[in-house]
């Protein structure tokens, strides 16, 4: 069924009243073309949240140690906040998954061209997004942060 013509007056859509685009599909991911489970479905939020401890505390290791020889960047979170991002951006460009990511089994995809290389400004943008926090806590139907959909990506299993 067409949506007919609306105005604020008739008040809120119910989804998937009249075809609603912005209604969660099925599953997450579903609405991108990804599979509902398995390799290339959509990751969780927990699994995500997961890989992204797992940078932080390898950042915050190897910062502890920096520190020990040197304060020229600062103390110990500047450097672990410095260290974390260089991490995200130089391996989500090269490897298109983070070691978080490689160790939960998940990595970095583009959703809007199968197969191409996540590339170094959508892995810049992606991880100065993430570093700010709320762009990744703030999620859409699928379960992706506006990080994510800003940079046109999706972190998928596999």
């Amino acid at each position: 069924m067409a949506n007919p013509k609306r105005s604020w007056l008739d008040g809120p859509q119910i989804p998937g009243e009249h075809d609603d685009p912005y209604a969660p599909g099925r599953w997450p991911g579903e609405k991108l073309g990804l599979p509902e489970s398995g390799p290339g479905a959509l990751a969780s939020v927990g699994r995500r949240a997961g890989a992204v401890t797992i940078d932080w505390l390898l950042c915050w290791l190897l910062a502890g140690v920096f520190v020990r020889f040197t304060d020229f960047l600062g103390s110990t979170p500047t450097v672990t906040l410095l260290f974390w991002m260089a991490l995200g951006i130089v391996t989500g460009w090269l490897f298109a998954r983070t070691p978080g990511h490689m160790v939960l089994g998940m990595g970095i995809a583009r959703i809007d061209a199968g197969g191409a290389k996540v590339g170094l400004w959508r892995a810049a943008l992606r991880t100065v997004l993430t570093s700010l926090i709320l762009p990744a806590a703030m999620v859409d139907s699928d379960g992706r942060g506006l990080h994510d959909r800003a940079t046109g990506t999706a972190v998928i299993r596999g």
